[in-house]
C-alpha cells in the first residue's frame, strides 16, 4: 500500500509544485486540496488525486481527513501549506481581514494537524511538514500580522515536534524566502487597501510596495516555487527530517543576519531600505 500524502493549498505556488513532485513517487499518493476543486483539476493528469477541502471549515477538514482515512488507514504526511499575507501597519490594518488570516495561517493549520493525528498515532508512524516563512524568524515593517502568524507556526511546530515523536510522527518546518508565486500581489493587494493615500503611514506603505515588488522581480533574491517543493520532498521522505529548512540563499544570509546582529542593528538596517520622510509634528 502507498503512503497517502494530503496537502493543503495546492491550486498554486508552492502547494501545487509540491503536489507535482510528490506525484512523481510511485510509494506516494497524493491527495492535493482546494476550497475549488477546479483550482486543482490540472493535477489530476499528473497523477495526484483531487478533494475539496477549505481550511476554514470544520466540516470541509473533517470530510478531507476522513476520505483518505478511509482508504489508506491514516494519512502518512500531512503537508500544511495554505497561507497568504494580510499586510498594512499596526494601527491601519483591519481586524476582521487579520482574523481570517489566522484562521488560514494558524487555526486551519492546526485543527488540520489535530485530524489528522490520531490516525498517525495508531498506525505508529507519519510526518508532519509545515509550510512557515523567513517571516516567522524577522520581521519587516507593515508585515506585522502576517508575521505573527508565521511566528505562531514556529511556536505550534516546536511544540508539536517534541509531543508527536514518542509515537513514530516527524516535525518538520520549511521556511521559504520570497518565492515567485501570487504571495506578493496578494499582499500588496491588502496593504494598498490598508491605509489612505493621505494616511499616516503613507510614506511607508509606499516604501514597502516598492521594495516587495523589487524583491519580487528579483532572481537573486526569491525563487521559484519549485525550490521549495524539493525541499517538502526532503523533508516529507528524509529518513531523519530536520526540524527546520531555510529555503533560498537570501533568506538564510537575513535569518542569520536577523540573529547575530540583534534588534537595534537590525532596525538600522530596515531604515536604509525603507526610507521615509520624516512625519511633520502633530498640531497640538
Amino acid at each position: 500500500m502507498t503512503t497517502a500524502v494530503l496537502i493543503t493549498g495546492a491550486s498554486s505556488g508552492i502547494g501545487r509544485a509540491a503536489a507535482l513532485r510528490l506525484a512523481r513517487r510511485p510509494e506516494l499518493t497524493v491527495y492535493a486540496t482546494a476550497r475549488r476543486p477546479g483550482a486543482v483539476a490540472g493535477l489530476a493528469g499528473a497523477g495526484a488525486r483531487l478533494l475539496p477541502l477549505d481550511v476554514t471549515g470544520e466540516e470541509s477538514m473533517a470530510a478531507a481527513v476522513a476520505a483518505v482515512e478511509a482508504e489508506h488507514g491514516s494519512v502518512g504526511i500531512l503537508v500544511n501549506n495554505a497561507g497568504y499575507g494580510e499586510y498594512g501597519t499596526v494601527e491601519e490594518a483591519d481586524l476582521d481581514r487579520v482574523r481570517r488570516q489566522f484562521e488560514t495561517n494558524v487555526f486551519g493549520l492546526a485543527r488540520m494537524t489535530q485530524l489528522v493525528l490520531p490516525g498517525m498515532r495508531a498506525a505508529g508512524r507519519g510526518r508532519i511538514v509545515n509550510i512557515g516563512s523567513m517571516g516567522g524568524r524577522l520581521v519587516f515593517p507593515a508585515g506585522g500580522y502576517y508575521h505573527a502568524s508565521k511566528y505562531a507556526v514556529e511556536a505550534l511546530t516546536d511544540a508539536l515536534r517534541f509531543e508527536a515523536a514518542p509515537f513514530g510522527i516527524g516535525v518538520s518546518l520549511i521556511e521559504p524566502g520570497l518565492i515567485r508565486t501570487g504571495f506578493g500581489d496578494t499582499a500588496a493587494r491588502s496593504l494598498a487597501g490598508s491605509g489612505g493615500a493621505a494616511g499616516p503611514y503613507a510614506a511607508l506603505n509606499a516604501a514597502t510596495d516598492r521594495q516587495m515588488s523589487a524583491a519580487y522581480g528579483s532572481k537573486l533574491l526569491s525563487a521559484p516555487p519549485e525550490a521549495v517543493a524539493r525541499v517538502v520532498e526532503r523533508a516529507a521522505t528524509a529518513a531523519r527530517p530536520r526540524t527546520r529548512y531555510v529555503v533560498t540563499p537570501a533568506a538564510r544570509a537575513l535569518v542569520h543576519t536577523r540573529r547575530l546582529l540583534g534588534g537595534r542593528v537590525f532596525d538600522a538596517y530596515l531604515r536604509t531600505r525603507f526610507r521615509t520622510p520624516r512625519p511633520a509634528a502633530a498640531a497640538v
